[in-house]
């Protein structure tokens, strides 16, 4: 097939030889001269039933895919009238390649037009949400397990996994959640002192400052800035490795992932929200301090004594649990969302961006349902 001049254009022609019926071949068969001639449907209409075709490549130049396109359609022609291509005298690795090819064609499939039935689609979509509340309950029982082991000293996870966790979700975070926090408590008291004024009720600025900081805005603001931060780092950092088949791996020795990767991701920020809730509403009056000592004729021993008098210690307490409740839902969900992700370069980032969005919705959702507690409660 080497080329030895001009292109010849490709010619066929049925002949009867020796009383034989003969497919003539000659000329160069090259798919990119786009001079491939088709063969006719009816080209073997005077060819008798259960007789054979004989090929002739004396004449034959060069070729490539466009002969193989060529002798499929003859051959395919052949086979629905009965007749048979003898396709002996081809160039063994002709032969070859016509042999790789099918008789005919796939039925192609029929298009089928989805209705619009809702009840389908509800059942789908509530079976689906089913399995993965599922997962993710598997998953929290695993991971809590495996934080009862390692309390009682019979942990699987590596220490240093643990403490490298704990240093990305505790000192790393602390620039980023003191400057939120202290804005946070210093519109609040910008606000505050705006309204309270009217009435010669400055002092009252560290009441709604520090309850607001202490109750809600630490709590809610620290877990959104570590499902922004830690959370999509999470789900980045599993999500690679799933793509880099780093998990595969893991499972294929026997190492447990939930005790390798889950259980100190997890840990870490169990360990860490609380820390930075109690920093955060420290920053956060901090905040509101300085706003009230700039803008109202307030000293600033009355506005700590007034503070340590409207915080109670058991809002405290209420500030603690919402945040490992929220350490366990954004931990556990990235942790989720990177198992479940692709394999490609993409998912990587699709997977960091449902981390952050879910963690943050599912933080204020979790928020609203500890108000409700709150006040049924009674704090």
């Amino acid at each position: 097939m080497e080329p030895t001049g001009p292109d010849a254009a490709p010619a066929w022609q049925l002949r009867r030889l020796n009383g034989r019926d003969v497919l003539v071949l000659a000329g160069d068969w090259i798919a990119q001269s786009g001079r491939i001639p088709e063969f006719p449907a009816n080209a073997l209409a005077g060819v008798a039933g259960g007789q054979a075709v004989a090929l002739d490549v004396a004449g034959l130049g060069r070729w490539d895919s466009g002969l193989i396109e060529f002798l499929w359609d003859a051959e395919r022609t052949a086979t629905s009238a009965g007749i048979a291509i003898d396709s002996a005298t081809l160039p063994a690795s002709a032969r070859t390649l016509l042999g790789l090819l099918p008789d005919r064609l796939a039925e192609p499939r029929p298009v089928t037009r989805r209705g619009f039935r809702p009840l389908n689609w509800l059942g789908g979509k509530t079976i689906a949400l089913l399995s993965e509340l599922g997962v993710l309950s598997m998953l929290l029982a695993m991971t809590a397990q495996g934080g009862v082991l390692a309390v009682a000293g019979r942990a699987r996870m590596r220490a240093v996994d643990l403490l490298g966790n704990i240093r990305d979700a505790g000192p790393s975070a602390l620039i980023i959640v003191s400057v939120v926090n202290f804005l946070i408590g210093a519109i609040l008291a910008f606000v505050g002192a705006v309204q309270l004024r009217k009435f010669a009720a400055d002092v009252y600025v560290a009441n709604l400052v520090g309850l607001a900081l202490v109750r809600e805005m630490s709590a809610v603001m620290t877990a959104i800035v570590m499902a922004g931060r830690t959370g999509g780092a999470y789900a980045a950092r599993i999500a690679t490795m799933q793509g880099n088949e780093e998990i595969d791996a893991l499972q294929v020795i026997g190492i447990p992932v939930a005790d390798y990767i889950l259980l100190p991701s997890i840990l870490a920020l169990v360990f860490t929200m609380p820390f930075l809730y109690l920093y955060g509403c420290l920053v956060g009056m901090l905040g509101g301090f300085t706003v009230s000592i700039a803008m109202l004729n307030i000293t600033p021993a009355g506005y700590l004594l007034q503070t340590l008098d409207a915080v109670p210690l058991d809002q405290f307490v209420f500030g603690f649990l919402k945040c490992i409740a929220f350490a366990v839902l954004i931990g556990v969900t990235s942790c989720r969302i990177g198992l479940k992700a692709g394999r490609s370069a993409a998912d990587v980032g699709v997977a960091a961006t449902r981390a952050v969005v879910i963690g943050i919705v599912g933080v204020i959702a979790l928020d609203a349902i500890f108000a409700v507690i709150a006040d049924v409660v009674g704090i």
